[in-house]
């Protein structure tokens, strides 16, 4: 009787000492495709920091790289969950160009207030996503087909609703929708008081939010990063939060656009890895038909996933109409590529099933120092593609030789 009392304590012991005792390399062996983002995208600064002559991480260089890349990391948020759903959305671009004119033409030449025509453009780009959702979600028409042929006809609405022409400028008030600022509320000016205050309660929540989750793994037996491991990358990520916060504070403070992508990055990462109807989206990309079997209505969460893409594609389309203050007929050109490669190397998989709010916002970010950076340098944009085209493939390659290593 004792020794069947002994064997299963010997063997629990065997079985949690590899958990609980795995080493760095180890552990990001395991955990690459999270770690790999992150280690490319400080190599990524550091390279160009060093080969602009420090002219990267300048104040107004910083803010016009959030400035710049502020629609694309929207869009990101929704072409993510897209992906993860198992489908693609190649329409973004245009949904995004024909939303801008539509706002150029009711504000500018029709003179509708602003804030309505900015409920009709965000209400025009869902109706749109709800449009092609229908035909990918209800008629099993490949979503790459239906966006493609989106792509095309909202290319050529935009041609029609302007007419070939550019229409602008907008009012002042349209503009602060992406180039205003939060003023200091302090009254102090140089340095943003408001805006390191911000980025402290920021840091200080991306301390706590981890050191929960790392007590929740805990009770639940999951298996956790090790200790040392997890310092350094969370005192890494927030050092990085405050120096950006600190350089912006010095030039303007915080533009209006970074308030709207921090808040729409904490609201889709809690929707996506906190609420049920994320975890469904994840099982639908992972396995349609076993996630229609447990009960989950695959063809109305495929919808939904296209609808709020429109959603958001149409209010990239009012940042970027407000950024250049003007709508032109190639606005949005080509943009879906921008971001549909910012989610691929953020981490998602090809598949679907895979990827994460953060890692497409890192992956868009990494897209735009590597495009800020290349101009700085005078690099043409003939030469910016093909590095691009690079990179992607071989984000590709590194989750296709992921799922072959775990296979």
């Amino acid at each position: 009787m004792s020794d069947t009392t002994t064997q299963p304590d010997d063997t629990t012991t065997q079985v949690d000492e590899p958990h609980h005792g795995r080493g760095w390399t180890s552990y990001i062996g395991h955990h690459l495709r999270d770690y790999g983002l992150l280690f490319a995208l400080i190599a990524i600064i550091v390279f160009f920091q060093i080969m602009t002559d420090g002219t990267l991480l300048r104040a107004v260089n910083i803010t016009n790289l959030v400035l710049q890349n502020s629609y694309i990391i929207i869009m990101a948020l929704g072409m993510l969950i897209v992906i993860v759903g198992g489908n693609i959305d190649l329409s973004v671009g245009s949904v995004m160009g024909f939303v801008g004119a539509l706002a150029a033409v009711m504000i500018v030449q029709m003179q509708i207030p602003v804030f309505v025509t900015m409920l009709v453009c965000l209400l025009a780009g869902t109706l749109i996503g709800a449009a092609q959702g229908y035909w990918v979600a209800y008629w099993s028409i490949p979503s790459f087909i239906v966006t493609l042929a989106g792509m095309l006809v909202f290319r050529g609405a935009s041609l029609w609703i302007l007419e070939g022409q550019s229409v602008g400028p907008f009012p002042s008030e349209f503009q602060l929708l992406s180039t205003g600022f939060v003023p200091d509320l302090f009254g102090i000016g140089r340095p943003n008081v408001t805006a390191l205050v911000v980025g402290a309660v920021a840091v200080g929540a991306i301390l706590y939010i981890g050191l929960r989750t790392r007590q929740r793994n805990r009770e639940y037996g999951i298996e956790d990063e090790p200790t040392a491991l997890f310092w350094v990358r969370n005192l890494l990520v927030a050092g990085a939060v405050m120096f950006l916060i600190w350089k912006l504070a010095e030039f303007r403070g915080l533009p209006n656009v970074l308030i709207t992508m921090g808040v729409l990055t904490i609201a889709y990462a809690f929707l996506t890895e906190r609420t049920t109807l994320g975890r469904r989206v994840y099982a639908l990309g992972g396995n349609s038909k076993a996630a229609k079997l447990s009960g989950i209505a695959t063809e109305r969460l495929t919808f939904l996933t296209f609808v709020n893409m429109g959603f958001l594609a149409a209010l990239a389309g009012l940042i970027f109409a407000a950024r250049l203050n003007t709508a032109t007929p190639k606005a949005g050109f080509a943009l879906e590529l921008d971001v549909i490669a910012a989610v691929f190397i953020g981490g998602a998989s090809m598949s679907g099933g895979v990827g994460k709010i953060v890692g497409a916002v890192v992956g868009a970010f990494i897209m735009g120092v590597m495009n800020n950076g290349m101009s700085i340098m005078g690099i043409g944009i003939d030469y910016q593609q093909v590095i691009k085209g690079l990179v992607l493939l071989a984000a590709v390659i590194f989750d296709v030789y992921n799922k072959r290593k775990q296979a």
